[in-house]
């Protein structure tokens, strides 16, 4: 099982399956262009959350695969493993509470995950480009 093609695959499912939910959405309540910047608007939380995954889900998947083209420690597998998790996590923290106006556990532990994690990987793909 090749752990890192299903966290690449998993990454594109979100992305995919948020943007469905955002095209139905838009349907849903009749809003063709634009969204509500009320914080308890179910729309403007669907977008928000569609919107944050496109802007980082593309760059993890392609840092996932450069970590995949090689033998690595075990450390980085869970790097990978993590980041896709935090992924999750900070989209549930949008879709599920009732608002975004307040402080949220998930979102905030799937943010930071992202970056500790994200950052792990860019560490090896410098270390890697600087022949180490």
């Amino acid at each position: 099982m090749n752990t890192y093609y299903i966290c690449i695959a998993l990454l594109f499912f979100l992305l995919i399956m948020l943007g469905v939910l955002v095209t139905v959405g838009r349907g849903r309540f009749n809003t063709l262009i634009g969204h509500s910047s009320d914080p308890e608007d179910t729309l403007h939380k669907w977008v928000r959350a569609h919107s944050n995954t496109a802007e980082y889900a593309p760059a993890l998947m392609v840092m996932i695969y450069l970590v995949s083209l090689n033998s690595n420690p075990t450390w980085v597998w869970w790097c990978v493993v993590l980041v896709t998790a935090c992924r999750f996590l900070f989209v549930a923290g949008i879709l599920f509470p009732k608002t975004m106006a307040k402080p949220n556990p998930m979102r905030f532990v799937g943010a930071v995950g992202t970056y500790v994690f994200g950052v792990g990987l860019c560490w090896v793909v410098v270390q890697r480009a600087l022949g180490g």
